[in-house]
C-alpha cells in the first residue's frame, strides 16, 4: 500500500512540469491516466526525457477536438478525483475541458491548470519558458548568461513539485467536505515567492562568495563547494583542514568585514588539491563540503542509491516515508496502451 493509493488522476499535460507533477502523485500510488493527442506526447521523441517523467501511467490516446474522443475524457473526469491540464490559458475552455466542463457532475474533482504566468494577470497570455520565468522574477543573477541544454530547469521542476503539493491538500480537503477545488498555478508564481522570501542582496563580491568559505572553488581538477555560514566551528574546520590555522578563531563579525581577503585565502589553498583530496580532507575536519558532481556522477554516488532517490540506473521517488513507501522505479506505458480502459483497468 502506497500513500495515495485510490486516487484517480486524470492527466492532459505534456513536456515537463505537468508529467513530473503527475509522476511525483504515480509514485506515491496514484493511479494515473495520460491522455495523449493523436501521435502522442511529442516528448516521446526523447525517450532518455519521457521515461523519466512518464513511470506508473497508463496511457489512452484522445482527439479533444472530436466530440466523441472529448466526451469519454469527461467521462473519466466524472469519476476522478484529479484532473490535471497544462495549456496556455483558455485553451482548455476551448477545447471542451476546462474547469467548468470537467468537474460538471463531481462536485469533489480538484482541477489544476499549470501554465507559465497563470490564468490571469498582465503577464497570463505571454509565451514562456523556464529561462523567462526566471528573469521574470528576479531568479537570474545579474551576471547570467544563456543556459546550457541541460541545466536544470528550476521553473518547471519548482512548479512542478508545488501542483503536487497544492494537489495533495486539495484533495485531503475535498475528502473532508465533498467540495472540489481548481488550483491556478503559474511557474513564475512559485519562483516569485522563493525569490521574494530571501531578502535582496545588498553588496557584490566580484566573484567572492557573500561569505569566506561559502562558495564553489576549483580543485586541480574540478570543482568543490564549501558552505560556512556564521558557524564558528565550521569555519575553524574548513581553516584548520586547508591549513590556515591562523584564521581559525576569526568571529564571524570579522569576517563579515573582510570577505575578499579571507575568501581569497581559502580558494587558493584549495587550488593545488585534487578534488577527491580537498573533499576528503574537508569531510574528516568536520566543514561543510561537496564535490560538484556531473550528473552522471550524482547517478552513481552510493547515498542516493542507498537512499533509493536513485535506483536500477533510473530515478526512484525523492520521497521517503516508512509505512507506506513509495513505487520503485516502474513500468512505461506505450502509447494508447490502455485504450478503452476505465479507473478499474
Amino acid at each position: 500500500m502506497a500513500l495515495l493509493d485510490g486516487l484517480r488522476v486524470l492527466d492532459l499535460t505534456m513536456w515537463r512540469p505537468g508529467p513530473y507533477a503527475t509522476q511525483l502523485l504515480a509514485q506515491l500510488g496514484a493511479d494515473v491516466i495520460k491522455v495523449e493527442p493523436p501521435g502522442g506526447e511529442p516528448m516521446r521523441m526523447f525517450g532518455g526525457h519521457f521515461e523519466l517523467l512518464n513511470q506508473y501511467k497508463r496511457s489512452i490516446v484522445l482527439n479533444l477536438k472530436d466530440q466523441r474522443d472529448r466526451a469519454r475524457c469527461l467521462e473519466l473526469a466524472r469519476d476522478a478525483d484529479v484532473f490535471v491540464e497544462g495549456y496556455r490559458p483558455g485553451v482548455a475552455d476551448r477545447l471542451g475541458v476546462g474547469y467548468d466542463a470537467a468537474g460538471r457532475g463531481n462536485a469533489r474533482l480538484v482541477y489544476c491548470s499549470l501554465s507559465g504566468y497563470g490564468a490571469y494577470g498582465d503577464l497570463a497570455d505571454v509565451p514562456g519558458h523556464d529561462v523567462n520565468y526566471r528573469a521574470y522574477t528576479g531568479a537570474l543573477p545579474p551576471d547570467a548568461v544563456s543556459p546550457e541544454a541541460d541545466e536544470l530547469p528550476v521553473a518547471d521542476m519548482g512548479a512542478a513539485t508545488m501542483a503536487a503539493f497544492a494537489i495533495t491538500a486539495a484533495v485531503l480537503k475535498a475528502r473532508e467536505t465533498g467540495q472540489g477545488d481548481r488550483i491556478d498555478l503559474g511557474m513564475a508564481d512559485v519562483l516569485a515567492n522563493w525569490v521574494g522570501t530571501v531578502p535582496a542582496a545588498t553588496v557584490r563580491n566580484a566573484g567572492t562568495g557573500p561569505l569566506p568559505g561559502y562558495g564553489v572553488y576549483p580543485a586541480k581538477d574540478g570543482l568543490i563547494t564549501i558552505g560556512v555560514v556564521s558557524e564558528q566551528h565550521l569555519w575553524a574546520a574548513t581553516c584548520r583542514a586547508l591549513g590556515l590555522p591562523e584564521h581559525a578563531d576569526v568571529p564571524f563579525l570579522d569576517r563579515l568585514g573582510r570577505v575578499r581577503e579571507l575568501d581569497a585565502e581559502i580558494a587558493a589553498a584549495v587550488a593545488p588539491l585534487t578534488r577527491e583530496e580537498a573533499v576528503r580532507r574537508l569531510t574528516e575536519a568536520g566543514a561543510p563540503v561537496a564535490p560538484a558532481l556531473t550528473r552522471d556522477e550524482m547517478m552513481e554516488l552510493p547515498h542516493f542509491r542507498q537512499r533509493g532517490v536513485i535506483a536500477e540506473g533510473t530515478v526512484g521517488s525523492p520521497v521517503r516515508t516508512m509505512i507506506h513507501p513509495p513505487l520503485p522505479p516502474g513500468p512505461i506505458a506505450g502509447l494508447d496502451a490502455h485504450h478503452g480502459e476505465g479507473w478499474s483497468g
